[in-house]
């Protein structure tokens, strides 16, 4: 698959935090895709199928062999009928609830309403969303009936996302999965999942990490207030100001830096970057074009 080395993380086009028009989703993802990137992550979780859907329109002209797409299962939709708005941090109707489902119906039926959403007859990667709390379901129903259905071919690989990086080992262990979707977990203020990643190198298994920017506090030059999209302790805010200073002397800012941090592992297939507009998309791509010194790297790792 040809998976570029940035990915478009759709979960912001599904309304996280706020809501975007059809029309600024829609320019966020043409805005990727001329900027060479062709490797699009979502979720039925992200938006409650908005997310899902919007990508699937924007692309829905564009060559299939040209692009790589992967969505989650694990949360199962429902129809909801409460009213009100959704309270999982999606600005969007509750109109639908999601359900907690590893099992093998409940992954069949949550993959076939996705790709009704998106408008495909098939996805290239689908991953086990955050099964943190359910790891014998997980292992059990999920993980075979994902695994037979890449036998068969309709899909091509399959892996686990999560904000954590033990229980990914575990999977890495223990099932026969082709990728891991790591988020927060290696990047400039946090590497604490570097062992997963030399696992995963020496098993084969690809690499996606996303959060590079921890949800905000490595975003701007200026240092960002939110690390796993809550305030971010004070400690860490120095110790972003303090990488910030370095990055300065070198020419480089931090979100440049945070950016170009996960390829220095030769594990990382692709780093995945939730963008909400197309002048998003336009800044970081431009940041990433962009040379960074090697003695950038050395200076950073003093100040562990």
């Amino acid at each position: 698959m040809n998976v570029t080395r940035y990915g478009f993380g759709a979960a912001p086009i599904g309304n996280l935090y706020s809501a975007l028009t059809e029309e600024e989703a829609a320019e966020a993802i043409t805005a990727a895709w001329d900027a060479g990137i062709h490797y699009f992550d979502t979720a039925p979780h992200y938006g409650l199928g908005l997310s899902e859907r919007r990508l699937g329109e924007a692309l829905r002209d564009r060559p299939r062999d040209e692009y790589v797409i992967s969505t989650k299962v694990g949360r199962r939709l429902e129809p909801a009928s409460g009213g009100g708005r959704d309270t999982d941090g999606f600005d969007v109707p509750a109109d639908w609830r999601r359900v907690w489902d590893f099992s093998r119906d409940g992954v069949l039926r949550t993959l076939e309403d996705s790709l009704v959403r998106l408008g495909l007859d098939s996805v290239d990667i689908v991953l086990l969303h955050d099964p943190d709390h359910h790891w014998k379901e997980a292992v059990s129903g999920a993980y075979p009936a994902l695994a037979e259905l890449r036998d068969q071919g309709v899909i091509k690989a399959i892996g686990v996302g999560m904000n954590q990086w033990p229980m990914l080992s575990d999977f890495v262990h223990e099932t026969d999965i082709d990728v891991v979707l790591l988020a927060g977990r290696y990047t400039l203020l946090d590497q604490s999942g570097r062992s997963l990643l030399d696992l995963c190198l020496a098993r084969g298994v690809g690499v996606f990490l996303g959060g590079v920017f921890n949800s905000g506090v490595l975003a701007r030059h200026s240092v960002g207030d939110t690390y796993n999209y809550g305030p971010a302790p004070a400690d860490l805010v120095a110790r972003a100001r303090a990488m910030a200073e370095v990055c300065e002397r070198h020419g480089v800012t931090l979100p440049q830096a945070a950016m170009a941090f996960p390829f220095r592992h030769p594990g990382v297939v692709s780093a995945i970057l939730g963008m909400r507009t197309a002048e998003e998309v336009r800044e970081n791509m431009s940041l990433a074009g962009r040379p960074i010194p090697e003695e950038l790297w050395a200076d950073l790792e003093t100040l562990e």
